[in-house]
């Protein structure tokens, strides 16, 4: 692999899994995102995966809307389960062993998160999917994505978005807007760039975890973010502001 990876955290946005449309999961995105995890699991890299539910529900929006914000939030864990088990299903159909975890109790559907489980899955060359959050309101999937991160000793965390990267302001209102190729941790929180939220940001800090943040939408950009091709922004403790 030329990177030195050996096992991965692969942060998924809900959004990812809409493709154009305006909501719910399309197929089509989902088998295409499954055939590339299958091509990273096939080289020997593990690969843990952490789904956001935002295609169905998201809590802030629910909170937003005069919803209890626990409430909200414990309705976009359900979400993430569900994305996860589509997830699952597409890697199965093409021979990849696959485990849902959730942090909610829904033993009919998913094995409850346990740490060491997981990472014995992971050995045994078996993708992970951590659905339902940390199973606490008020956190968002990208800080479990970081918690999770750090329990399975991750070597790195893929963020896989819309974006091709971390931008100096929203690419999408202003079109000079600076995509950046390194950050460091203290860049990305004094500047509040929201690549991922604060409470994200300093776990992989404190646990010195990089972050490759990448434009999902590209054909094979899972592969080539994962044997190392110079692609979107990658974050971390030593790296300079470029």
């Amino acid at each position: 692999m030329g990177t030195g990876y050996q096992r991965i955290l692969l942060k998924l946005s809900g959004e990812a899994l809409m493709g154009d449309l305006g909501y719910g999961i399309d197929p089509q995105v989902v088998q295409e995102i499954a055939s590339e995890v299958a091509e990273v699991v096939s080289t020997g890299v593990q690969v843990a995966i952490v789904v956001g539910g935002g295609n169905i529900f998201r809590g802030v929006k629910g909170a937003a809307r005069g919803m209890d914000r626990a409430t909200a939030d414990y309705i976009g864990m359900i979400a993430t389960v569900m994305n996860a088990m589509t997830l699952q299903d597409a890697l199965e159909q093409i021979n990849v062993p696959t485990r849902v975890q959730s942090a909610i109790a829904m033993q009919e559907v998913a094995e409850p998160y346990i740490r060491r489980r997981a990472i014995r899955h992971l050995e045994k060359g078996r993708v992970v999917i951590f659905g339902a959050g940390s199973g606490n309101p008020f956190f968002t999937t990208d800080t479990t994505a970081a918690l999770r991160a750090a329990e399975i000793n991750a070597d790195v965390i893929f963020k896989a978005t819309k974006v091709d990267g971390i931008y100096d302001s929203d690419p999408h209102v202003n079109p000079h807007a600076r995509r950046y190729h390194s950050l460091n941790y203290t860049h990305v929180l004094t500047q509040d760039l929201r690549v991922m939220d604060s409470t994200a940001i300093a776990l992989c800090k404190e646990n010195n975890i990089p972050i490759i943040v990448f434009d999902l939408g590209v054909r094979g950009n899972i592969r080539r973010a994962v044997t190392g091709e110079q692609i979107g922004t990658i974050v971390g403790g030593l790296y300079e502001v470029t």
